[in-house]
């Protein structure tokens, strides 16, 4: 019998503070920024304590104001902050990054300012010998490696150990190019893609940093012949304009040698599309752990999560399972459809 775990889903990865103007404001003209919580990980842990899976978050956060309402903020969602390494040295500092929507013809914006935050600075012999033995998953993402030579070093090494004590291993490519390069991304994650069983990668950055060719599914196919991984998850967003997204995605099972897809959902009304990638993992890993590795089911909450999640302001998600359950049933309903929920 398999000896159950603390945790469902464990990630590791650097909280941010997000600041934004409101509505379709500008950061150059605007007084007022809106305060809020994010950060690529900590959004997949979120979906994942929604659906009703026990998840937690690695992360170092100043030991400051601002640190506990990032704690917080973990607390109010359910994520668990056991795992947070809390930082007292006098440059401690949460990373920042100011956000405005865009509106069509202007795009959306992003302006980082997270050089040397806390995270930047996690040891792996700062956290607990037991945490290990102690989640079924494990998930982290390009970003957490790019931060800095220490985390990469830190993620690395908490993989290897991680993947010693069983633990499933998952990891989203996330390529951000504020923070190195394609050729940097691809000789890095080659060395750690050995250890990984679910693999998320978008067609763009399959082609472009792994240098893949073919269409979709040759590409996603052929990061299983190279290495032992049995999932890989690749998004599928039509950008018609900064307000509306139409979102689907394809899975493919290598133990099955099977491909999963369903119809996109359409016109999506997006009112902050910043961590839809994110809830899109969040949703395929609860569909994955509250099952025996279903990839329909993953695929159904995945692409549902994701789609939900652009209509809701923040990085984080806040639809619970019920009405995730509820987005999935209309997406397959040919029939009536309520246009409100009452």
């Amino acid at each position: 019998m398999e000896q159950k775990k603390d945790f469902d889903l464990l990630t590791l990865g650097e909280i941010l503070l997000r600041l934004s103007p409101p509505s379709n404001e500008r950061i150059v003209r605007d007084s007022v920024l809106e305060r809020q919580v994010g950060g690529a990980e900590l959004n997949v842990a979120s979906v994942v304590s929604l659906m009703g899976l026990r998840s937690g978050v690695i992360s170092r956060i100043p030991n400051t104001s601002i640190g506990i309402y990032a704690k917080n903020k973990l607390r109010f969602i359910g994520v668990s902050d056991d795992y947070l390494v809390y930082d007292d040295d006098d440059e401690a500092r949460l990373g920042v990054y100011y956000y405005e929507n865009g509106a069509y013809p202007r795009k959306p914006e992003v302006v980082y300012d997270r050089r040397n935050s806390s995270m930047t600075r996690l040891k792996a012999e700062e956290l607990p010998e037991s945490i290990y033995s102690s989640t079924r998953c494990f998930h982290t993402s390009g970003i957490t490696l790019a931060l800095s030579r220490q985390c990469r070093e830190t993620a690395v090494e908490m993989i290897k150990r991680f993947k010693e004590h069983g633990t499933v291993i998952s990891f989203d490519v996330n390529f951000r190019g504020n923070l190195w390069s394609g050729e940097e991304a691809r000789t890095c994650i080659e060395t750690i893609l050995p250890y990984v069983d679910i693999f998320f990668c978008s067609e763009d950055t399959a082609r472009l940093t792994f240098g893949k060719e073919g269409d979709v599914k040759t590409m996603m196919k052929s990061f299983t012949d190279d290495y032992d991984i049995s999932v890989v998850a690749a998004t599928r967003r039509t950008v018609h304009s900064p307000k509306v997204h139409s979102f689907t995605s394809v899975i493919y099972n290598a133990r099955e040698d099977k491909y999963y897809e369903e119809k996109p959902y359409q016109n999506i009304e997006v009112v902050d599309r910043i961590g839809s990638g994110d809830a899109y993992c969040g949703g395929v890993l609860y569909g994955l752990l509250s099952s025996k590795g279903d990839c329909e089911r993953a695929l159904r909450f995945g692409d549902a999560c994701s789609a939900a999640k652009n209509t809701i302001p923040g990085d984080m998600p806040s639809l619970n399972k019920t009405e995730i359950e509820g987005i999935i049933e209309d997406h397959y309903n040919m029939g009536y459809k309520s246009e409100m929920k009452r």
